[in-house]
């Protein structure tokens, strides 16, 4: 339940593999403010086999450089600019969350996937091996719907995850914060810009839709705890020191609190969590969609192939083992971000206002640290190497991505090869040696499931290799040489010929 862009990207992920469900929202319509904005590369690749990645970039605006405004001086920084040759998309996207709503929405009426707005989770059940639900409508009227599974893509205040007896364990930061989409005359156009200071910081991002800019800002600890208003935000923004910027049209304003908490465990039966049911934290790095998105695609295919006896129920299990201890990166990297950035600690409140200026200029030159920085950020580092369903074979490959991993795209087109539902395996090195069949045994009664690719000489890892990829595009199989017993093995366990 939940039609935000997690579950909505739970939906086209399961429509992909034909398998039944439906979406329930209680929301009447969706949303129509901007909210999350960013767009990582890690998510617009995962979203690509959906054919949506490039209208969503033909909607937003990838932003390439920051502008750090320190006192008089303002420092250019590059920001996806390293570290990012192997993705066919570069850059943070900043597209407002009603677009991507938008997008996904069509994609999904183009399949005759219908959102169930106005229609409330009143109550769940389990029952034997599913769960009963007790749905009312929109005209109050209630129906009991027998479901395999429930996802909870409803939020913090998740429904799903009470029901379920899931904690959720944190705490919430003491700043109060400030947001608003509006008109700002005499900021460049085509970049982000941070206003840094002893008391905090405040971001402009370029938004281009329903206005040119979103403004992020702590509210200071002496400002008027008042209505948020468009004086408030001009007279905060000059008390951080912005000169020659006059703030206009504001479409959307608010004012909130900021949590970071984490569920205790993202499955309990037949329930599953999924997005800020199962995670929130500070819009540091712009993680919070993403990683949501990225739970959704990584259990939508597991819950389909299970649903369809193609694969074992123990399957299911690897989604918390997986998305778990990214959810609790997220946490943790931007934690720390925010409270450097806002922190009224003297310490911090001093490397703000006097280390930074003299350090910012340096970051252009720094290229390993920001490698690493972009790497996580963009959330292309994200692995499952320690996952069950990650496996090495007898001789692992001297170079190239190991099994858990991503796969780059490398050679460039490789992504649109690989992006069609389903498995992929890749087979390098001369074709003569990858015949029909030797493959025979390893696609008997899958051949539905599994497409091969021949690549040559032209892959991700040097002489001979092959490579079985997961239809959420991450390596589930990686050996080195024409030996597929060990292949064999992880295609018995994870796609059984046998019903499940």
């Amino acid at each position: 339940m939940g039609a935000g862009p997690t579950g909505l990207a739970l939906a086209a992920q399961l429509r992909s593999h034909g398998t039944r469900f439906r979406v329930v929202d209680r929301s009447l319509d969706r949303v129509r403010e901007s909210r999350a904005l960013g767009i990582q590369p890690r998510t617009l690749e995962a979203l690509a086999g959906f054919g949506v990645s490039e209208e969503l970039v033909a909607r937003g605006n990838p932003a390439m450089g920051l502008r750090l405004h320190l006192g008089r001086r303002t420092v250019s920084v590059p920001l996806f600019d390293i570290g990012a040759t192997d993705t066919p998309y570069p850059f943070l996207l900043f597209l407002a969350q009603s677009e991507t709503e938008s997008v996904l929405g069509d994609h999904l009426a183009a399949r005759d996937v219908t959102i169930e707005r106005g229609t409330e989770v009143v109550g769940l059940e389990r029952q034997g091996a599913g769960v009963v639900a007790r749905l009312r409508g929109r005209d109050g009227a209630e129906e009991t719907v027998t479901a395999r599974y429930v996802v909870g893509c409803d939020g913090a205040r998740s429904t799903v995850r009470a029901q379920a007896g899931i904690g959720f364990e944190g705490y919430s930061y003491p700043q109060t914060y400030l947001l608003a989409d509006l008109e700002v005359d005499g900021l460049e156009p085509g970049a982000v810009h941070s206003y840094m200071t002893g008391r905090g910081m405040l971001f402009f991002f370029p938004l281009g839709s329903p206005a040119p800019w979103r403004m992020l800002a702590m509210r200071p600890s002496d400002a008027p705890d008042t209505k948020v208003t468009l004086p408030l935000l001009q007279g905060i923004a000059e008390r951080y020191g912005v000169r020659g910027l006059t703030l206009r049209d504001p479409v959307w304003m608010t004012d909130f609190r900021l949590h970071n908490r984490g569920a205790a465990r993202y499955r309990s039966g037949p329930f599953f969590l999924a997005g800020d049911a199962a995670h929130i934290h500070s819009p540091a790095g712009a993680q919070g969609m993403n990683t949501g998105i990225q739970d959704a695609l990584n259990l939508g295919w597991k819950l389909a192939l299970v649903c369809r006896g193609a694969a074992r129920e123990e399957l299911l299990d690897t989604y918390g083992a997986e998305r778990a201890p990214v959810g609790r990166d997220v946490r943790r990297f931007t934690d720390r971000a925010f409270v450097i950035g806002t922190s009224p600690h003297p310490v911090l409140r001093f490397a703000r206002a006097r280390l930074v200026p003299r350090l910012a200029p340096l970051a252009g030159h720094a290229t390993a640290p920001r490698r690493r920085v972009f790497r996580t950020v963009s959330e292309l580092g994200i692995h499952y190497r320690r996952s069950p369903a990650s496996t090495t074979g007898p001789r692992r490959p001297r170079r190239g991505p190991r099994a858990g991993d991503r796969l780059p795209d490398l050679p460039r087109g490789l992504h649109d090869r690989v992006a069609a539902p389903g498995w992929h395996l890749l087979l390098t090195g001369p074709p003569h040696l990858w015949p029909d069949e030797r493959l025979a045994p390893v696609l008997a009664g899958r051949a539905d499931l599994v497409t091969v690719h021949r690549l040559g000489d032209r892959s991700p890892w040097p002489g001979v290799a092959q490579a079985l990829v997961r239809p959420d595009g991450h390596l589930g199989y990686v050996a080195r040489g024409i030996e597929q017993g060990g292949l064999r093995a992880y295609v018995d366990r994870w796609l059984p010929v046998e019903p499940a």
